[in-house]
């Protein structure tokens, strides 16, 4: 009997938000900086265990920057459309060389079904890539958060993945020759708005199923203050984003 995985996320609010960042991305409003690191990592990567496939599956806002990279051949791409890796995709199994999703995985319902399905998706030999902020991101602007509401803190930043639990999870999911990678980047912003801001052009604002109420206008005002207030010297804040890597194989005999 198959267990349905608890909802902590909100599809429609993760589509909602994709949509929202694509927008901002048409006018121009967008800082990619983050997803442009993962894109460049991603193709690094490959460059560095000599893929020679063509045939590619991109998930994931952000994973159409792989499309502009430097390929030494002709590559055929194809996205998977908004919706993530919760949903099955038995009709293109063993369709492609690479599967690479660039900032989805941290907001999947089922993580280890999610794996299973990029698994599967491979041709045998194939080979699976997946990016995205992990558990240690984002600490400063959760404790101004916290702050916002020191009474009762409402759920208004969801949990993240600690790659420490990644390679269990590979291993329970099939993939061959796994590989878990993990570092930090510091970005450094002169206010809270500015975070917040690029969070949204770059689609890694909440989706929890459950959506708090709207933080008060005094709240705001704290948040904002309690961020202020962790500056450097030249009065900038120093926020980390953990980037994680994953990537493994679907083994040339069948499972």
């Amino acid at each position: 009997m198959s267990t349905v995985p608890p909802q902590i996320f909100s599809k429609p609010r993760k589509f909602a938000r994709t949509k929202r960042a694509d927008i901002m991305l048409k006018r121009c409003e967008s800082a990619l900086f983050l997803l442009e690191h993962m894109a460049e990592d991603v193709h690094e990567r490959l460059g560095f265990v000599r893929f020679e496939g063509t045939e590619v599956l991109l998930e994931g806002f952000g994973s159409h920057l792989l499309e502009e990279a430097s390929w030494e051949r002709s590559m055929s791409f194809a996205r998977t459309g908004w919706q993530d890796f919760d949903k099955p995709v038995d009709q293109m199994s063993g369709s492609f060389d690479l599967v690479a999703s660039i900032n989805s995985l941290d907001t999947v319902n089922d993580l280890p079904g999610a794996l299973i399905q990029m698994r599967e998706l491979l041709k045998p030999g194939g080979m699976a890539v997946a990016c995205f902020i992990g558990g240690m991101s984002l600490p400063k602007l959760r404790r101004a958060m916290l702050a916002a509401e020191p009474d009762k803190p409402a759920a208004r930043m969801h949990p993240l993945i600690d790659p420490r639990s990644c390679p269990q999870l590979l291993s329970r999911a099939g993939w061959a020759d796994p590989v878990v990678d993990s570092y930090q980047l510091t970005v450094r912003y002169s206010a809270m708005r500015t975070l917040v801001q690029d969070l949204r052009g770059m689609a890694m604002t909440g989706v929890l199923a459950s959506n708090p109420p709207p933080l008060s206008r005094a709240g705001a005002k704290r948040a904002a203050e309690a961020f202020a207030a962790m500056a450097d010297d030249d009065g900038k804040v120093s926020e980390t984003f953990e980037i994680v890597t994953l990537t493994g194989r679907r083994s040339m005999a069948a499972f």
